[in-house]
């Protein structure tokens, strides 16, 4: 199954350093905006709830009650780095989060439609991360634009080789995570994978 920003692609291939989620912990975090936030904050690092406001155009009294929500089940923390101000700083507490695909098939309808929420918001985060790319590729120097990718492919598989093939590609993935070159930048990467019926 796929992941929350930065998230793996279940339990059965636990990734370092990200954290598995539970019915609990899911219920916890599958709403919009603390979906969004965690992303942000993962992304680009530590932030009050002002600017994380300002980031996702919301509002800091709704930023700091879903910041408080994501902390009471342990997705977010103080940064003691930074928060010597009035104002309370946060960070990630994880670099990402695991998704179980046991989650998504609960007998329990509140745990399967937080699922829901989550693996759909996970969708627009990618859809919208996509769009943002095709809108703003020319600011980027030329060497930044050819090397973007915006690829799908069709095979046939079963769901042994696809299970293969998705921790082949993250296995690859992971190698590549920690490198900071000169010049490097931070690259989102999106996989995709899921069986479709096919039309006669």
């Amino acid at each position: 199954m796929p992941k929350q920003p930065d998230s793996a692609p279940g339990s059965e291939h636990p990734t370092p350093g990200y954290r598995t989620l539970d019915a609990r912990s899911l219920r916890g975090l599958a709403h919009p905006l603390r979906i969004q936030l965690l992303a942000s904050l993962r992304h680009d690092g530590p932030a009050t709830a002002s600017q994380l406001a300002e980031r996702l155009g919301e509002s800091s009294g709704a930023t700091s009650y879903h910041l408080r929500q994501l902390a009471s089940h342990g997705f977010v923390e103080d940064d003691p780095e930074r928060g010597k101000g009035r104002e309370r700083w946060w960070k990630a507490a994880q670099e990402g989060t695991n998704f179980s695909s046991e989650l998504h098939n609960s007998p329990d309808p509140a745990v399967r439609g937080a699922a829901d929420l989550f693996l759909h918001e996970v969708a627009n985060i990618h859809t919208q991360e996509v769009g943002t790319w095709l809108g703003t590729s020319r600011e980027w120097p030329e060497e930044w634009a050819r090397v973007g990718d915006l690829s799908d492919f069709t095979l046939q598989l079963t769901p042994g080789q696809l299970r293969e093939l998705n921790d082949k590609i993250h296995d690859l993935i992971e190698s590549y995570r920690g490198l900071s070159d000169e010049g490097s930048a931070q690259v989102r990467l999106h996989t995709h994978s899921f069986p479709r019926r096919a039309t006669d």
